[in-house]
């Protein structure tokens, strides 16, 4: 049991190992991409850098000798990493010497700084459309990886499997296949164009929804074709008591019934089936019922009055009483409300100094 265990451990710590292995080499590929970039980018930054007006044949040969000096890649290696980019700086550090060679002996001869650095000389990129510890061209062919129908794994580092990783529409070891819900508008043995089929079909071998041959949930086979499935008009409904089914293509939605019903067969009051507590049915609609307007008063309080409202009723008190502990007692009128207010006594006592 105990040596079965370690057996399984060991072969965890190999995997755990490889994937980060495999991380390493990826991500090293990442850094020296965006080394590259950074170059090209210092490039531009330093083309005339310190020249601008004066005397241009002094100028032109002192800035030929600039071009290619060490103070210019100086200069431009300084700027390549972010202080916190760990894996770029430790790049720049351990093949600073190559970047120098590629500067000083090689860029006549091979431009590509790319391709003679990252790809030739460290080893953590491939080409485009090649993958793994030797630069295999993926499925399909390097040109034209997974026959541009999906992502080869890998492309362009040393990691991957080279196997395809097809786009929604496609499936199959080289993406050529059409995957369900699409059709093969176009083929031929390194080509492959797969459309969408018809909203109704599940899988098909044309557009419409005549050339389905499963029908989607929500659809159904009807003379040859998938037609929508009106889930509304099965003996039970759907949705819940309180709501009304409204029919969608390939579905339906569950829609709240009008506050007037408590069950209903559409949108408003006039679809109700049966009408809420405060409605009553009249000619076919819910309507509120004026409980104010019954013969006995149901607003037992002295000074209150029923004011009615959807579906319900208040009692309130009279206009000039107030609500306190549960009865309707007559607001208090103010200084100002009961006699001349202190502003009108200001006005009357400025008025009678003018005098």
């Amino acid at each position: 049991m105990n040596g079965s265990r370690a057996l399984h451990l060991a072969a965890w710590l190999l995997f755990c190992v490889f994937c980060s292995a495999a991380v390493a080499k990826k991500e090293s590929c990442e850094t020296c991409r965006q080394l590259v970039d950074r170059f090209h980018k210092g490039l531009e930054d330093t083309r005339k850098k310190n020249f601008g007006g004066g005397n241009t044949a002094w100028e032109e040969k002192t800035l030929s000798k600039y071009e290619s000096s060490e103070i210019r890649l100086v200069e431009i290696i300084e700027n390549l990493c972010d202080s916190t980019d760990f894996e770029c700086n430790h790049m720049v550090e351990e093949h600073e010497e190559q970047i120098e060679k590629w500067w000083f002996k090689m860029k006549k001869k091979y431009p590509d700084l790319l391709k003679w650095f990252c790809i030739e000389t460290i080893k953590v990129c491939c080409p485009p459309g090649t993958y793994g510890p030797d630069c295999l061209a993926c499925l399909g062919g390097s040109e034209r990886p997974c026959h541009n129908n999906g992502f080869c794994t890998g492309d362009g580092t040393r990691i991957g499997d080279g196997s395809c990783q097809c786009k929604a529409e496609y499936t199959g070891q080289f993406c050529l296949e059409c995957a369900d819900g699409y059709y093969s508008s176009e083929r031929n043995d390194t080509h492959s164009t797969c459309t969408a089929c018809n909203q109704a079909c599940q899988t098909c071998n044309g557009p419409s929804n005549e050339d389905c041959k499963e029908c989607k949930n929500g659809w159904l086979k009807d003379g040859g074709k998938c037609v929508d499935l009106n889930e509304c008009a099965s003996e039970e409904s759907p949705c819940k008591d309180n709501q009304y089914c409204l029919n969608t293509e390939g579905s339906f939605l569950c829609k709240g019934c009008d506050k007037s019903c408590i069950s209903c067969s559409g949108e408003g009051p006039e679809n109700c089936k049966d009408c809420a507590t405060g409605y009553v049915l009249l000619d076919g609609i819910c309507i509120d019922v004026d409980e104010c307007d019954a013969s006995e008063n149901i607003c037992v309080r002295e000074n209150e009055t029923c004011l009615n409202t959807a579906g319900s009723y208040k009692c309130i008190c009279s206009e000039g009483f107030e609500d306190k502990d549960g009865n309707c007692v007559k607001v208090m009128e103010t200084e100002g409300e009961m006699g001349t207010s202190e502003s009108d006594i200001n006005i009357l006592e400025t008025a009678h100094e003018d005098l």
